[in-house]
């Protein structure tokens, strides 16, 4: 029997089981202290059992190993207190283990996972880090308007600001209560809706802060007397809800990157630029190269970000009949994929910069982001096979799209600051 726990190094020695184990195999309680690496217990009938394991010390510590090729059993103990299968706390090469039940079998993959606190739900619940998906395009669009004019906004800005994190909080709220009714999530402990029991409750939450953070994006729109913005705003929303919200759910389609590219990138950016211009002069902001340009690289890397969310999720997207690139594609491809969007993110940066397009400063500081994308594609595909890890991918897609936006800033913002050429 494998695969029952975690082996936990504590001063040197092997320390288990868990809560967890001891609610499953219905052990009673584990001493405190540990000899040669027996962890003592009992079950449910007060007979002694110790936890033997074996594992391989890698430069003198015992690092875990993945599930298939950990090995943990549970031995009766002698009237002694000692392991019969061991010999001076060492465990004998060959010997056989009395496993805990004849009705234990293997566990599925979602029991063998450990149990969350429900601090750390609530953490990944919550998705911080992809709320930089409304803070960078409107941070970029922001300081390509002042490269433009020389004028910040910053009021309007903050008001752009928390009413775009009102509209991604519809959208985290609304996808997971919407997945929650075709089943994709059925064993995402981290869903709001797993975690509140209310599908509906969280889906009235969900469409109060759309109901907010438009209101509020309006009333910038119409402080910036340009109602281009409103109508930018307006569109890439709606591309937020036809995503995932029915009769729609182009998501289930393999339409979510499209869609999130348009409502990031060209549609998002460009309408936090055209928000800075003053109700006065809107016309000294018209929609130039540069801010299209612009506007595309964050799309890319937005929709880049969602990609890579994909690959830890193909089974459960499978059975729930949701068709996303990772589904059509299979990893293998997708790690192609990836690789091909960092590269074009750079070539396009590229090209801006040779046609004048974008100020040198914008590339000088892009080119300072190259580790992370390069470490964004060597990630994917060294470990896009391997479910447990892959999840990270779209931490790291994260950390480029913050660190490339960050770099768009810079440029366009001390390009108006130093005598460069456009």
């Amino acid at each position: 029997m494998g695969s029952l726990a975690q082996l936990r190094l504590i001063d040197g020695r092997i320390c288990g089981p868990t809560l967890q184990e001891r609610r499953l195999f219905g052990l009673r309680h584990t001493h405190s202290a540990v000899t040669g690496g027996i962890n003592r217990c009992t079950d449910s009938t007060g007979r002694a059992l110790s936890l033997r394991c074996e594992n391989r010390k890698r430069g003198g510590f015992l690092k875990p190993l993945s599930r298939p090729s950990r090995n943990l059993w549970f031995d009766p103990l002698t009237r002694d207190g000692k392991c019969p299968t061991t010999r001076g706390g060492a465990v004998e090469d060959g010997a056989k283990a009395a496993p805990l039940s004849a009705g234990v079998t293997e566990q599925s993959e979602n029991e063998k996972e450990e149990e969350l606190s429900t601090a750390t739900l609530l953490w990944r619940a919550a998705k911080l880090p992809i709320y930089s998906v409304c803070i960078i395009p409107l941070t970029v669009g922001a300081a390509a308007a002042y490269w433009q004019t020389g004028v910040f906004n910053g009021s309007r800005y903050w008001l752009m600001l928390w009413s775009s994190v009102l509209v991604i909080t519809w959208l985290n709220l609304s996808n997971d209560a919407y997945d929650a009714e075709t089943g994709v999530d059925k064993y995402k402990k981290e869903s709001v809706v797993n975690i509140t029991g209310s599908q509906k409750g969280v889906l009235w939450a969900a469409f109060g802060c759309l109901f907010c953070g438009l209101a509020g994006l309006i009333t910038g729109a119409s402080q910036a007397g340009d109602m281009r913005v409103a109508f930018l705003l307006v569109l890439a929303i709606a591309c937020g809800y036809v995503y995932q919200c029915p009769p729609f759910r182009l998501s289930y389609k393999g339409l979510g990157e499209p869609l999130c590219f348009f409502a990031f990138g060209p549609l998002a950016t460009t309408a936090f630029y055209l928000s800075q211009a003053q109700a006065s002069a809107a016309a000294v902001l018209p929609v130039t190269v540069a801010t299209i340009g612009a506007s595309v690289l964050v799309g890319i890397t937005t929709s880049l970000i969602l990609f890579c969310s994909h690959f830890h999720q193909i089974e459960g997207d499978t059975a729930a009949g949701k068709l996303s690139p990772l589904v059509r594609l299979g990893t293998e491809s997708g790690a192609k994929v990836v690789q091909g969007a960092v590269l074009g993110l750079y070539t396009i940066v590229a090209a801006l910069s040779l046609s004048r397009s974008l100020p040198l400063t914008c590339p000088f500081f892009a080119l300072l982001t190259v580790p992370i994308g390069k470490l964004v594609v060597e990630f994917v595909q060294k470990n896009h096979t391997n479910k447990q890890v892959i999840f990270m991918a779209k931490y790291f897609a994260v950390r480029l799209h913050v660190a490339f936006g960050l770099a768009m800033t810079l440029g366009f913002s001390l390009a108006s600051k130093l005598p460069l050429p456009a």
